[in-house]
């Protein structure tokens, strides 16, 4: 009787110890509730901040057992980290609820992507992670959409950025440039959970931390990582548990906001998303949703290079007033395509506090045969600007006359060259390199140089194409 007494008292303490340890990482549990409505623009948080040391008592190992029946191609170990997210996520009701809906839509676009490359499906999960699958996730830093690329990361895989379109809120855009990121990550690194931590934190910063602990396994590595990649990998991989266990916590999966049956179409004209949704008779916001990349609700598609729209399923739709949105209206609207600045928050940082070089004065002697416009070719500015600058009162100008020419970057009277030239040092990646140089994509750097994988060895020279 009183081995039964005792027994049952250990057991209440060690229940009383593991609800505690709960509640407490509930405390810590960082990420804001309400923030799941995909049609609205949404800043997204660090990983949850979890117990650095937590208790082995606490474990579970149940869910070693149901990791273990769902591991494919990328490891799912189970560990005390992974407890503590399985801990958070399991109570997540609401917010995994929307998770499995969503997936409805998104896990088919991602699954292609991801084969395409022949990379892990696995890895889709890392969206529920990253933005929880928010096209319109903006991270403190700069990171956006559905699988937070940075802008420079987002360029050198080939997003494109301007004043209409922003890809990396393309769903299927920035799946495509996801995969090809892991795919370089994978050949670099030899490790899926290595790919993920580079995926946080870069190949650099994870390269870094193999040197310092003499392994290439995340788990001996893990303490030489910045503290959010640390519980990333861990974070991960509760996620994967709990969509695919949801239903042993109670969790149901919710109704999907989006149309899951879609068509596509591609357009070589600027058309309006907002005309187009009267034509299909469907709500704006749904078909914004569908459309979340386009900045001004306004598809800028050109000869050159069209534009997807998706669209719901065409069903007793007016197929005259939707081929009018698409072929025949003009929009009275500013065509012109401006490049995108960088939006990474610690670029603009180190922007401030660097003074900007002050506008260069320089004079033209016009020589023969010239005229305002070749000089203000030859320079980049406008023929107002140089008439405004040097009180012309015509577009006349003679042999020998002096232009004041307010430059403002002196590269452009540079003779142009095709190439430059790169040393690889230790730590330097694809996408680090790209990055460095304008128009320069992983995809460029590989082509020019004939390379058909992403490593690379310190001392190599490579060729940047300059545009």
């Amino acid at each position: 009787m009183i081995k039964k007494l005792l027994f049952a008292s250990i057991c209440a303490f060690l229940g009383f110890a593991s609800t505690s340890s709960a509640q407490q990482i509930l405390k810590l549990d960082s990420l804001p509730k309400g923030q799941n409505n995909i049609f609205i623009n949404t800043d997204t948080t660090a990983v949850p901040v979890v117990n650095e040391n937590p208790l082995m008592m606490s474990q579970n190992y149940i869910y070693k057992l149901r990791l273990d029946s769902i591991t494919k191609t990328v490891p799912l170990p189970y560990n005390e980290f992974v407890q503590q997210y399985i801990d958070i996520y399991a109570k997540r009701k609401d917010m995994f609820g929307k998770m499995m809906g969503l997936s409805n839509y998104y896990f088919p676009i991602f699954d292609k992507a991801l084969k395409d490359f022949n990379i892990p499906q696995e890895i889709k999960y890392l969206t529920i992670v990253e933005s929880q699958m928010n096209p319109h996730a903006i991270s403190r830093v700069g990171a956006t959409g559905i699988w937070q690329f940075m802008f420079g990361t987002g360029k050198a895989y080939g997003l494109k950025m301007d004043n209409f379109v922003d890809e990396r809120k393309d769903p299927i855009q920035a799946s495509y440039a996801a995969a090809a990121y892991f795919r370089d990550a994978y050949e670099e690194l030899g490790d899926w959970l290595l790919a993920i931590a580079a995926y946080n934190c870069g190949k650099g910063n994870v390269t870094r931390a193999i040197a310092k602990a003499g392994s290439s396994d995340f788990w001996e590595i893990r303490q030489f990582l910045p503290k959010e990649t640390r519980n990333y990998v861990p974070a991960f991989i509760a996620a994967v548990y709990v969509m695919n266990y949801y239903g042993k916590h109670q969790i149901a999966p919710q109704a999907c906001d989006l149309y899951l049956k879609t068509d596509t179409v591609q357009t070589s004209r600027f058309v309006s998303l907002s005309s187009l949704a009267k034509a299909l008779n469907v709500n704006e916001t749904a078909l914004f949703a569908l459309n979340p990349s386009y900045k001004k609700k306004i598809v800028n598609g050109t000869d050159e290079e069209p534009k997807r729209i998706v669209m719901p399923k065409l069903r007793d739709a007016d197929f005259a007033g939707i081929y009018d949105v698409l072929y025949n209206s003009e929009l009275d609207v500013d065509m012109k395509v401006v490049q995108a600045s960088t939006d990474d928050v610690r670029d603009l940082r180190k922007q401030k506090l660097t003074t900007p070089p002050a506008v260069a004065v320089v004079y033209h002697k016009v020589a023969s045969g010239q005229n305002l416009t070749s000089v203000a070719n030859k320079y980049g500015v406008e023929v107002q600007d140089l008439r405004v600058w040097n009180r012309l009162k015509s577009k006349t100008i003679v042999p020998g006359q002096k232009l004041k020419i307010f430059a403002k970057k002196q590269a452009t009277l540079k003779a142009p060259t095709s190439f430059l030239s790169y040393k690889v040092k230790i730590g330097d990646t694809l996408s680090g390199i790209a990055e460095k140089f304008d128009g320069a994509t992983v995809q460029s750097i590989k082509k020019d140089n004939g390379l058909n994988k992403a490593a690379l060895q310190p001392g190599m020279v490579l060729k940047i194409s300059k545009g």
